[in-house]
């Protein structure tokens, strides 16, 4: 998703910086034809259906128009509600929190694999031992393990 969404804004970077030479009666020539194309696609979809968008898209828009007030949002042409690009930026926000905030991993970390069937081998072979005897047993291999381990 990361690709795809730096592809995207290489994309529309690119975009951007095409508009640079145009003159302000190009842009609103072609500001009409994009907003004549989402009526299109609006009356395509039907009632009550939406447009589906890739994660990647949702993160451009949210990004581009949740700086915008609420009320430049509802005037603009767009196949989406102003309230969902709020959302889309809120959930954006909350992921890259969520991401940066996620704690350690919490307890004792676990018992190597090799020590832990060494512990189980040393058992089954001498059923009479009790922990601490097999904790003995570690200890003078130059195994390291707590006694609550084995």
């Amino acid at each position: 998703m990361l690709l795809r969404l730096a592809c995207l804004a290489v994309t529309n970077t690119f975009a951007a910086l095409r508009l640079l030479p145009m003159g302000d009666r190009d842009k609103d020539v072609e500001i009409l034809a994009l907003r004549h194309q989402i009526t299109i696609l609006e009356r395509q979809l039907g009632v009550g259906a939406s447009a589906r968008f890739a994660p990647e898209d949702r993160a451009f828009l949210a990004a581009l128009l949740a700086p915008l007030p609420r009320d430049v949002l509802r005037r603009l042409r767009l196949l989406i509600r102003p309230d969902t690009v709020v959302r889309w930026h809120r959930d954006l926000m909350t992921r890259r929190h969520a991401r940066a905030c996620v704690p350690k991993r919490r307890g004792r970390p676990p018992t190597v694999r090799s020590i832990r069937a060494l512990v189980l081998r040393l058992i089954r072979a001498n059923p009479s031992w009790g922990y601490r005897r097999v904790h003995g047993e570690l200890t003078t291999l130059g195994i390291k393990v707590a006694v609550s381990t084995v």
